[in-house]
């Protein structure tokens, strides 16, 4: 224990990484947290100027780099023409965060008791065979479950190339799910909720077979819990913590989770200090998986 030092150990400098939906929500706060510590960050996402915006604000004297990179993660051609442009500008990959998501189709009537809707059983699953479709299913899974398939096999190559450039400091995969992946509540989008679970599994079956086919390429996830984020589309207030979480029980933190909180647990995962951690979801959430169904 002698020669540990815990900044080295966490240090990602000369790493390259790839976060895919970098340009807002937690996956910038993840980007500059890679960037911070040192990495070269391509963040990607279908809006160009979005990305452009974020990486010219990018202060290089923090450390590390941040460079815009045109991705839609939904679709094939435009995934490989992501990966080609990496590989022609780096030859290899360390990093590959799987962050891009949406929330997809509500039902916002499941949680109000006094809903017309919920009046008896054949109402109650009329209205959610109404209100919600299979096209919107498909479009979501497309976009938090699939996506992260192609991508990390796309990138799979190079991320295999980044591993031989120390021994025993394997190149990783870090996808970015959700407490509503691991909670039994719906919490009025049982789409949402159930792509995040399938994205958790999904990661543990990437782990496996990689390790099986002995891909030196670790694989892992984290799950945010109450996050300030594109999505919550305004700043959470302590107070308004368990109204976005709709859990039966309050957060025990009393707050959302802070940007640092969720990069640092994905900077954790993708320097030294977490290169023997293989298929995990490590859920940072404030307690509220602990004390929810």
């Amino acid at each position: 224990m002698a020669s540990y030092r815990p900044g080295a150990n966490f240090d990602l400098s000369g790493r390259i990484a790839v976060v895919t939906g970098g340009g807002t929500g937690i996956g910038l706060m993840i980007a500059t947290g890679l960037a911070a510590s040192g990495a070269k960050v391509y963040i990607t996402g279908r809006r160009l100027e979005v990305l452009q915006k974020v990486a010219g604000e990018w202060d290089r004297q923090i450390g590390g780099e941040i460079v815009p990179l045109q991705m839609d993660v939904t679709k094939k051609e435009s995934i490989l023409a992501a990966r080609d442009f990496v590989k022609e500008k780096e030859g290899k990959l360390h990093i590959l965060v799987n962050n891009a998501g949406q929330v997809g189709p509500v039902s916002p009537f499941l949680e109000n008791p006094n809903s017309p809707e919920r009046k008896d059983a054949e109402t109650l699953g009329q209205a959610v065979f109404d209100n919600e479709s299979f096209e919107a299913w498909s479009d979501l899974y497309q976009i938090n479950v699939f996506s992260i398939f192609f991508a990390s096999t796309a990138f799979l190559g190079l991320l295999a190339k980044g591993s031989e450039d120390s021994e025993g400091y394997w190149s990783t995969i870090v996808n970015i799910t959700s407490i509503s992946g691991a909670t039994k509540l719906a919490q009025n989008h049982f789409c949402y909720n159930s792509s995040k679970a399938a994205a958790g599994h999904l990661t543990k079956l990437l782990s496996t077979e990689l390790l099986l086919k002995k891909i030196p390429v670790r694989v892992n996830a984290v799950s945010p819990g109450v996050y300030e984020s594109e999505m919550t589309h305004h700043t959470i207030k302590p107070e308004e913590v368990d109204r976005v979480g709709k859990g039966v029980q309050p957060v025990p933190a009393k707050r959302p989770g802070l940007g640092e909180e969720v990069a640092g647990t994905v900077v954790y995962l993708a320097s030294r200090a977490g290169g023997y951690t293989h298929g995990q979801e490590i859920i940072v959430d404030g307690g509220y998986v602990a004390v929810n169904p």
